[in-house]
Formats: structure tokens, C-alpha cells, sequence
């Protein structure tokens, strides 16, 4: 009688593949049928408005007919490249740099202050997100009325002690972007510290300990340890920050409605669509918009990506 050992008993045969062990025909047509909705329905969502907002663009329309168009080509790309775009841009590179680094360094700690062992630690997680979860609209409506002149307190606390007196902080350049900057930085600075928590979390503690056996200072372990190990989280935390402020509209709405050195790429393209109904223009705008932030996206992860693998591996 012919025993069974037990690799025999309990292993499955491997199954065959067709192809030199690569998947058959049928298996990569079973595929494509399986992701077709899929793709469908992001070509439905994502291509499609793209396409149509470029299409737009090479057009021009007539503000008094509807339906009137024509064929313009680049005419609105070289309108559209002009010193109001120059300023947006240059506003909103201003806004994405200074807020982001603002919220990395503020992000940062409080997201140590969160990982910290304490009593009543999950009642100050609880609460550090909740500008977060504040609707932008109802966080520009808040700071707006903190710097209102006459009414809000922030102007009155800072003239008693004797700091930027007679400043209408809305109504004048650089203080509006830094009213603009402060609210942005108070909303999604805890976003910036819920994603370096979670890189805080993934760090064994054995580490710490035996730094501490070998005599490292708190500020020691700091440097030496927890901000090595957490840049993969901290560049994975920048690059949906920068993307994401590149992109601000809400905010500078809501708050100043552009003016004052406060105006953005996205809200001088929704200025020409809506207000100036000029739909070829704002759509040039929209799509000049769409490229500057593919680009950062594409040198994010040329650059960063790479070095994030790299780092996640050492």
C-alpha cells in the first residue's frame, strides 16, 4: 500500500497556466470585462469633464447669444497668460508655500502632543480635529468676523498691545494673505498632524527604549530617531497638502472674494466664467490651472515618490 505523506496530503496542486505560465487569452478578456465598469465610469467622471473644459477653451462665445461660438484656438491661452494671471499665480504660490510649511511644523506637533501617552488623550484627538471638520465656508465666515474692523477682537487685542494699530486687515495687501494664511493654517493643520500620527504609530517602541539605554535625551531621540523614521509620512502628508492648496478656491471666496493680494489661480478662472461670463477664457484659466498642478503632481512623484520607496526600504 503506497503511503501519503503530508506535503502530499495537504498541498494543492499548482494550477496551469496557458501561455509559458503567464494568464490565457480568456483569463485577460475576463479581466478587461471585469474592469470595463470601472474604467467607464472614470473616463465618465474624470475624462470627460477634462476633454470638455479643454474643448471649451479653444472657443470662443457670445455673451449675448447663447449657443453663439466659435473656433478660437490658443487666442484665450495668450489672453489668459497676462498680468492677472501672473499675480494669481504668484499669490497662490505664496499661499501653498507659507500655509504648507506652516502646517507641516504646527502639524507636526501636535500630532506628538497626540501620540503621547496622557489622561484625556482621546478627548484632545477628539478636539484638535474639529477645525478640520469645520466647513471651509463657515471657517472663512468665522475669521472674517474675528478681523472685522470695529467688531471683531483680534484688531482690538492687537492695537492694546501695540501691534499693526490702524490695520484693516482685510482691506489691505499682506494682511489679507496672512488673515488668509492664519485661517487655512487653523482648518487643515490637524489633517497634516492625523496623517504624521498614523507615521508616529508605526514606530516600534523597542527603538525608543534603547536610546534611552544608551543615554539619548528626549530631543536626541527627536531628531535621531522619530523625524528619520517619519519622513516617508511627512512627504506623503506634503504632497496632498501642496496639492491641495494649489487648487484653494472656498476659502479666498468666502473671505475676500479675491481682493487685496488675495486672489488664486482657480478663483480669477471662476471670476471669468461666472461674473465676466467670458466661458472660452475662464476655461483656458481652468485648464492653465489643471496643468501647473499635474506638473507639481509629476515632479512629486518623480522626485519624492522615489525617495519615498527608498526610505520606506532602509
Amino acid at each position: 500500500m503506497t503511503s501519503i505523506t503530508p506535503t502530499q496530503a495537504t498541498v494543492p496542486p499548482r494550477p496551469k497556466r496557458s501561455g509559458g505560465g503567464s494568464f490565457g487569452r480568456s483569463d485577460r478578456r475576463l479581466a478587461g470585462i471585469l474592469l470595463s465598469p470601472a474604467l467607464a465610469l472614470i473616463a465618465l467622471v474624470a475624462a470627460y469633464p477634462i476633454f470638455y473644459a479643454i474643448w471649451l477653451s479653444l472657443n470662443e462665445y457670445s455673451v449675448r447669444v447663447p449657443g453663439l461660438q466659435r473656433f478660437a484656438g490658443a487666442d484665450n491661452y495668450r489672453e489668459a497668460i497676462g498680468p492677472s494671471f501672473w499675480d494669481a499665480f504668484g499669490n497662490t504660490m505664496l499661499f501653498t508655500g507659507v500655509s504648507v510649511a506652516l502646517e507641516l511644523v504646527i502639524g507636526l506637533a501636535m500630532a506628538v502632543a497626540m501620540h503621547s501617552a496622557f489622561k484625556g488623550r482621546g478627548l484632545l484627538r477628539a478636539t484638535v480635529l474639529v477645525p478640520w471638520a469645520t466647513i471651509t465656508a463657515v471657517t472663512a465666515i468665522t475669521w472674517r468676523s474675528i478681523f472685522e474692523p470695529g467688531l471683531g477682537f483680534a484688531p482690538q487685542v492687537l492695537e492694546k498691545i501695540g501691534i499693526a494699530e490702524d490695520v484693516i486687515w482685510l482691506g489691505e495687501n499682506g494682511y489679507a494673505m496672512a488673515v488668509l494664511i492664519l485661517a487655512d493654517v487653523w482648518k487643515t493643520a490637524p489633517f497634516m498632524a492625523l496623517l504624521l500620527l498614523a507615521g508616529l504609530q508605526v514606530i516600534p517602541e523597542d527603538v525608543y527604549e534603547a536610546a534611552k539605554v544608551d543615554g539619548a535625551t528626549t530631543w536626541q531621540r527627536f531628531l535621531r530617531i522619530t523625524i528619520p523614521l517619519l519622513i516617508p509620512a511627512i512627504l506623503v502628508a506634503l504632497i496632498f497638502r501642496t496639492l491641495d492648496a494649489l487648487r484653494i478656491f472656498d476659502l479666498p471666496k468666502v473671505l475676500t472674494d479675491g481682493s487685496n493680494g488675495t486672489n488664486v489661480l482657480s478663483l480669477l478662472a471662476y471670476q471669468e466664467l461666472t461674473d465676466n461670463r467670458l466661458i472660452g477664457l475662464g476655461a483656458a484659466l481652468s485648464v492653465l490651472t489643471f496643468v501647473i498642478v499635474m506638473v507639481v503632481s509629476f515632479l512629486y512623484i518623480r522626485f519624492v515618490g522615489g525617495n519615498i520607496k527608498t526610505l520606506a526600504e532602509d
